[in-house]
């Protein structure tokens, strides 16, 4: 076997080459080819189309229903569905086509709480929604959204969170961008690598067993001082996974014209709020504070003990 095939063989073992084997730590050399090198070309050819999936994911009960503030009474209560996301125009694509894998964390990403193997947490997407699971003997659960028709897959067994706020982190990325083995153990924490999840290439969502509301809410005006519905943010967690948001009226789960994220983690959010049709944004107020730019612009948002319940951004369409 050529030394090229092997690193390829070694590559399709582990489903791709994490992050941090770019450099010299992997260097061994063969001659005067260095395999460092070669990981290198091949590490970027394999990444550099890689991106966080299009659409939305969001976690909810079996039938699809929403939780007010993403807080649920019991693990067993939460389900993955994904798509373009509530609230969405007609227009808004939904997840990318393909075989996905999920994990379940802390909010920090440290500590891995899905208690099985990543074979075991498998989904597919068709159509931009999520059509099933994986079978393999240790699937997990599924439910069905009543609304769109798409599968939910319960997000059990996982472990408690230490987080103290009885928060949780959902991560979901392709196969192909999974950077460990999804038959082996954990394979931890090394650089931005999070048990194989890498933040950029992620859809990520938070929700909460217990504990109490903490969320950042966009809200879009029109000229005339009226909501907007269905105009979209794209928020980033401090991590660095990221997630479609969409302005919407449901009063059953307090929300009302906004673009909400909930359960969020202590840490600096962004909230990107780019011209979309149904607004170009001019001014934009961060908890009643005009910003000094106007137009579209990424919004720093930090969170901690002290933040309020509910951060505000209203942006001003022109």
């Amino acid at each position: 076997m050529t030394l090229s095939n092997t690193i390829r063989s070694k590559m399709k073992v582990v489903g791709c080459v994490p992050d941090h084997w770019k450099g010299g730590a992997f260097a061994m050399t063969f001659g005067r080819i260095t395999v460092a090198a070669v990981i290198g070309l091949l590490v970027y050819s394999s990444t550099a189309a890689a991106h966080a999936p299009s659409g939305a994911i969001f976690t909810t009960l079996p039938d699809g229903t929403e939780v007010n503030y993403n807080i649920y009474a019991a693990k067993e209560d939460v389900y993955l569905d994904g798509g373009p996301g509530p609230g969405a125009p007609q227009s808004a694509a939904g997840l990318d086509n393909g075989t996905y894998v999920f994990q379940v964390t802390d909010p920090s990403g440290k500590t891995l709480l899905s208690t099985d193997a990543a074979i075991c947490r498998q989904f597919t997407v068709a159509n931009a929604i999520i059509t099933g699971v994986i079978a393999n003997g240790c699937e997990h659960l599924t439910g069905l959204d009543v609304d769109h028709g798409a599968v939910t897959v319960q997000l059990m067994p996982y472990s408690d969170t230490p987080n103290p706020g009885g928060e949780y982190k959902v991560w979901v990325t392709r196969v192909e961008d999974f950077a460990c083995s999804l038959t082996g153990p954990d394979c931890g924490r090394t650089g931005n690598n999070f048990h194989g999840f890498i933040p950029r290439h992620c859809k990520t969502d938070n929700f909460k067993v217990h504990g109490t509301p903490l969320e950042i809410d966009t809200r879009f005006f029109s000229r005339d001082g009226a909501f907007i519905d269905g105009l979209g943010i794209t928020w980033t967690d401090p991590l660095g996974g990221s997630n479609l948001k969409w302005s919407y009226l449901d009063t059953s789960l307090d929300i009302n014209h906004e673009a909400h994220v909930e359960a969020v983690e202590k840490g600096t959010h962004q909230i990107q709020i780019a011209n979309q049709p149904g607004c170009t944004v001019g001014m934009i107020k961060v908890a009643g504070v005009a910003q000094n730019k106007v137009g579209p612009q990424t919004i720093r948002v930090d969170i901690s003990s002290t933040s309020p319940i509910t951060t505000f951004i209203d942006v001003y369409c022109q």
